[in-house]
């Protein structure tokens, strides 16, 4: 029985060793064998992360926000609004909303490396609001979506290596 479960524990590293160095889609920064598998297929080996009660539906709260301001984000970019969706990337999402969120409240309960996802998805969007300035001089969105691309892909590292039950 013990071989099994050794047998069984060494065959899921080896699956996840290989999924994290499965080559990358350089569009999408996700193994491209992902695409392939239906959602239910694919094995859930996300770190779970306890939160206190509290701070559960503080946190919930924060990821929603950021949903709806990445979708108001491309609203603003389909019209060509630049300065408003740099605006509100900055004050939302970007290092100017640290306070907003109350990141210092729930910080000491990540892993480090929520943390540090949540801190390149930070960096991000306030690099994101930077392009958006570029984008009002010169009209071209390309490098405002660019951008933006870096704040979700932030956002999808984070969940894609941390749960919460």
């Amino acid at each position: 029985m013990k071989k099994r479960i050794h047998a069984a524990a060494i065959g899921a590293l080896v699956f996840a060793v290989g999924a994290a160095a499965a080559p990358m889609d350089a569009q999408h920064s996700m193994p491209m064998s992902h695409e392939t598998m239906r959602p239910a297929e694919i094995p859930d080996t996300r770190e779970l992360v306890h939160f206190p009660a509290p701070l559960i539906a503080h946190e919930l709260a924060n990821m929603r926000d950021h949903l709806i301001t990445l979708s108001r984000i491309q609203q603003y970019l389909s019209k060509k609004e630049f300065d408003q969706a740099g605006k509100l990337a900055e004050t939302r999402l970007g290092m100017s909303s640290f306070g907003l969120h109350g990141a210092h409240e729930v910080a000491p309960y990540m892993p480090k490396g929520m943390q540090e996802a949540g801190t390149a998805m930070h960096h991000a969007a306030s690099r994101f609001a930077i392009a958006t300035q570029r984008a009002a001089i010169d009209n071209d969105v390309a490098g405002a979506l660019g951008a933006l691309n870096e704040v979700t892909q932030a956002c999808v590292a984070g969940h894609a290596a941390h749960r919460r039950r």
